[in-house]
């Protein structure tokens, strides 16, 4: 083995090996960005507001909007928290579209300003992360309703006008013994009215929005029931929440993780695990080892290659020199009469050594027992003298 042909060969793969065996990653990794960008176009040139009364696409609620108008109610658009609290009132009614999207400082600041506004506020489908804020007697059902179209089933004026709509979704049940439990599923209602501990206002909770799409208005009661809640008063605030609202941004005492939604904690969890049962299914069993035969013939000078280069790239010159040294020992013992297990014990090997040489004891021990080489040319120089000790013994 000499320096040129260490420095001749690379372990290091060239610029075509990486390509090949990357290209495919790189080919699904851009196939998948493409398709990304392709949905998100399609779905923003379709989509410009869901529950948003400017919007005529089919789950907007321009619709809804315009026939309030028609009927004297105007309808003001609202994205941040100061505009909904300052136009809570006694002749206003404020729809919140996306109650669970508020933060908790949020709702806490929405829930002051409009418990005793005497006006009427209508929640959108919430759900716990809400409920417990903006209507503290309603709780939310885990089960949400099977069925979209439901009977009103109760004496809110509203509702026995409406008759059947499609205010199946999600369920709630209330502890306030004077509230208006209409649109039941299974015994629980998925619309309630709330009436206020004092004055006229009271808080609507509506399990799904369907009542107010341009889509679904003109079906069952939907706009009957969609009309009478929105136009009590003769104004209607119709609070859209939006991230760019300097409220949002408020988190409190709340750390990262809290502000997590909790499914994510979980997902995360479980890609944990996966991972782990995948790392245990993968990995590499524990116990002897097995011989294999190799599915091709490898030349022994590929294979010193080879590991002559794994050194030189480790700067393994300690590790080479152990090797080079004990391979000696261990075909010189038998050449001398030493057993095999005795061919790396200095006290063993080197007396027969140097009986059978008449040589310097001293150096034959530094030569198979001593310190690694300091450099490459040592490493070289060591093998050399090696090699020549060998060939000595079988010699004489």
């Amino acid at each position: 083995m000499t320096e040129a042909t260490l420095t001749s060969t690379s372990a290091s793969p060239t610029a075509r090996q990486v390509w090949t065996r990357t290209r495919g990653i790189v080919l699904a990794v851009v196939i998948l960005l493409a398709a990304a960008v392709a949905i998100a176009a399609i779905r923003s040139g379709a989509q410009h507001g869901r529950l948003d009364p400017r919007s005529a696409d089919p789950y907007g609620s321009r619709a809804t909007a315009e026939l309030l108008g028609d009927r004297g109610v105007s309808t003001r658009v609202v994205t941040t928290l100061d505009e909904a609290r300052s136009a809570a009132g006694a002749d206003t009614t404020l729809l919140v579209a996306a109650p669970d999207l508020l933060t908790d400082h949020q709702q806490a600041d929405l829930r002051a300003a409009t418990k005793n506004s005497s006006g009427r506020t209508i929640l959108i489908a919430p759900d716990s992360p809400s409920l417990g804020t903006l209507a503290p007697a309603v709780t939310a059902d885990p089960a949400i309703s099977f069925h979209s179209t439901l009977s009103p089933s109760c004496d809110l004026p509203a509702a026995r006008r409406a008759g059947s709509a499609d205010t199946g979704g999600i369920r709630y049940s209330t502890s306030d013994p004077g509230a208006d439990v209409c649109y039941p599923s299974d015994g629980l209602p998925t619309l309630l009215r709330i009436p206020a501990a004092t004055g006229n206002g009271d808080t609507v909770v509506l399990g799904a929005p369907d009542i107010l799409y341009n889509n679904r208005l003109d079906k069952q009661g939907n706009a009957s029931l969609a009309l009478q809640l929105l136009g009590s008063r003769p104004h209607l605030v119709w609070y859209l929440p939006s991230l760019s609202d300097t409220a949002a941004t408020d988190a409190g005492k709340k750390t990262f993780l809290d502000l997590l939604p909790s499914g994510w904690l979980w997902g995360t969890l479980q890609l944990f695990i996966a991972a782990g049962l995948a790392a245990l299914w993968r990995a590499r069993r524990l116990g002897p080892l097995v011989p294999e035969r190799l599915p091709v013939a490898i030349r022994a000078s590929e294979t010193v290659e080879g590991r002559a280069r794994l050194y030189r790239k480790a700067n393994a010159r300690d590790r080479a020199a152990t090797v080079l040294r004990s391979t000696t020992r261990t075909r010189l013992a038998p050449l001398i009469g030493v057993s095999p297990a005795q061919a790396h014990a200095p006290e063993a090997l080197l007396p027969a050594l140097s009986a059978r040489l008449d040589g310097d004891g001293q150096a034959l021990h530094v030569l198979l027992f001593g310190p690694p080489p300091s450099d490459d040319a040592a490493l070289i120089s060591l093998a050399d003298q090696l090699d020549a000790l060998e060939r000595e013994v079988r010699r004489s």
